[in-house]
């Protein structure tokens, strides 16, 4: 009896590796895209690329692992999860209020170093924050926010 339960298990495991969540990839750059209507330095470009994007755009860089489930799913549900949060590639489809109330809360949050999660940051070690590049995302939200009418 034990046998044939773990037989199922693994059945059962091998056969969710072909069920896969849609990766989050575009193929073309959208044109509500933040850097396309607001200034992004190359060094802030450089740090939403590596610290923010992968959860925040719509384009991912996926790991080895995301091949695997059920990480998978559990990644594409923080990507998902992000991205309803705050999507930098639709940032100018957002309303002004709204444009600058996610500004604040990304001053906010790199401020209280909850952002990038500890989860990311333990696997992608270059993806953490400096107080030298949190004081540029911080610097920088705090000065688009004062452009934004």
């Amino acid at each position: 009896m034990v046998r044939k339960i773990i037989y199922a298990i693994v059945a059962l495991i091998v056969v969710v590796q072909f069920v896969r969540p849609k990766k989050n990839i575009a193929v073309v750059k959208s044109p509500n895209a933040i850097e396309l209507h607001y200034p992004v330095s190359k060094e802030v470009g450089i740090l939403l690329k590596t610290s923010c994007n992968d959860c925040h755009s719509n384009n991912t860089t996926y790991p080895w692992y995301s091949r695997l489930q059920p990480l998978a799913w559990w990644l594409q549900d923080h990507i998902d999860e992000g991205k309803r949060k705050l999507n930098f590639d639709e940032f100018n489809s957002y309303t002004s209020k709204k444009k600058k109330h996610k500004l604040e809360e990304v001053i906010e949050i790199v401020e209280h170093d909850e952002m990038p999660l500890t989860s990311y940051t333990l696997i992608h070690r270059k993806a953490a924050l400096t107080p030298q590049s949190k004081d540029k995302l911080i610097n920088w939200a705090k000065g688009l926010i004062k452009v934004i009418h």
